[in-house]
């Protein structure tokens, strides 16, 4: 797993027991729980994670959400870079036999976590149906972003079109987007989005209106929906 890739990610759900069954439905996932978090499964291959919203952000009335995680070499110099750089740094903790955490917020409020350690595998691939394909990061205004990333992960930002840059690592590697979407069309917050392969987009997006969920935008190859909470949102592409 290479350094300053995203390569995991978790929901955040007021209600494991509600959610779980949909994501179960959709993507043919098995959950297993230890301890307070569950750990979703496609065969004997980890996909993804779960966890119950902590209650002071229920109170809070955080949504339910998806977490982009990027593995980095060293969470304390991360951690130091991103506040010099105007990153919030929200919590960041080390779990024994685990490894060390952070969730960062970037200059405008986009929410990421970093991950150091060899304990949480690399569940993103390129084109395997129910699984994670890809990340990208969705912002009014790119400008004010770019020197955050290009220094805290060295990466590369290239502008494809007006609204539109890859993110290239420093090998070169095409590793995430960045989309300039405006607040009238994508609301008022900046978000890290998270993309699941499907074998076919008509066969899923029945599947998740069946089961209660939303479809916000549909996209070419892929629809922009949301889970059973009608919060959690996330892209579904036939691969």
């Amino acid at each position: 797993m290479k350094n300053n890739t995203p390569f995991f990610a978790d929901l955040s759900t007021y209600s494991p027991i509600d959610t779980i069954p949909f994501y179960e439905h959709i993507f043919g996932w098995k959950y297993y729980k230890e301890n307070d978090y569950y750990m979703a499964f496609l065969g004997n291959n980890e996909v993804s994670g779960l966890y119950e919203t902590p209650e002071k952000f229920k109170q809070m009335r955080m949504p339910h959400f998806w977490m982009t995680y990027i593995k980095v070499a060293n969470v304390k110099d991360t951690i130091n870079s991103a506040q010099q750089l105007g990153g919030i740094i929200e919590m960041s903790y080390e779990m024994n036999g685990f490894g060390k955490v952070a969730l960062i917020r970037d200059p405008q409020g986009a929410g990421f976590t970093i991950y150091e350690g060899n304990n949480l595998k690399n569940t993103r691939t390129q084109s395997t149906e129910n699984t994670l394909v890809w990340n990208e990061l969705h912002v009014s205004d790119v400008q004010k972003i770019i020197p955050f990333y290009q220094g805290i992960f060295n990466w590369k930002l290239v502008q494809q079109q007006s609204d539109s840059y890859k993110v290239l690592n420093k090998e070169g590697n095409h590793v995430a987007d960045v989309l300039e979407i405006q607040n009238q069309y994508k609301g008022k917050y900046e978000y890290w989005v998270c993309t699941f392969g499907v074998k076919d987009v008509t066969t899923a997006k029945k599947m998740i209106l069946e089961k209660n969920g939303g479809i916000i935008s549909e996209e070419h190859n892929r629809l922009l929906v949301t889970d059973n909470s009608n919060e959690a949102f996330f892209y579904i592409k036939t691969v």
